[in-house]
């Protein structure tokens, strides 16, 4: 499973990698994409209104960095939730399909649209894979268990004792007939 991993997540992140240099160093297709989103925020919340070409080039540089992160196994789980939460705006901004009236256009939207679907798919897995490992939240509530070794004790013998008792009354109910 590691060798799939290291080929896997290369090839999730090489369109990031060269997507987010590409906005980073011509932000403006991006940005005129980005324009009717941004003006709208910009309606509801005034610090954002502006020039669209700075959310742009941020968002090419999150992208760029998280993916050569995500690539290189440095903090793939956390890179791969980031280029997921970049994906999602920008996949509804540059590929909305359903403004498109041009059949053939509107087809290479979708086309485009349910590419950027499968990538986020396949991050949210990626932002999900522990490789193998116990989840932090089994391992915070292990971890407190640890700390009172007793209680990492008691809690399974006292289940297991619950356990033995209900199979005794089942097995003496069908002894003596009653349940």
């Amino acid at each position: 499973m590691a060798v799939l991993r290291k080929l896997a997540r290369p090839l999730l992140a090489a369109p990031f990698v060269t997507g987010g240099l590409r906005t980073l160093r011509r932000p403006e297709t991006a940005a005129e994409a980005a324009r009717p989103v941004i003006q709208e925020i910009g309606k509801r919340i005034p610090a954002l209104a502006g020039d669209p070409l700075q959310p742009a080039r941020v968002t090419g540089a999150i992208q760029a960095a998280a993916a050569l992160m995500f690539a290189t196994g440095r903090a793939p789980r956390l890179s791969a939730l980031t280029l997921a939460a970049t994906l999602v705006p920008t996949s509804l901004t540059a590929h909305a399909f359903w403004t498109v009236e041009d059949p053939d256009e509107r087809a290479r939207q979708r086309a485009d649209f349910l590419t950027d679907l499968a990538s986020l798919g396949g991050l949210l897995i990626a932002a999900a894979d522990t490789h193998g490992k116990p989840s932090l939240v089994f391992r915070s509530r292990h971890a407190l268990d640890h700390r009172h070794p007793v209680d990492a004790v008691r809690r399974p013998v006292e289940a297991a004792a619950v356990r033995t008792v209900h199979r005794a009354k089942g097995v003496a109910g069908s002894l003596t007939g009653s349940r």
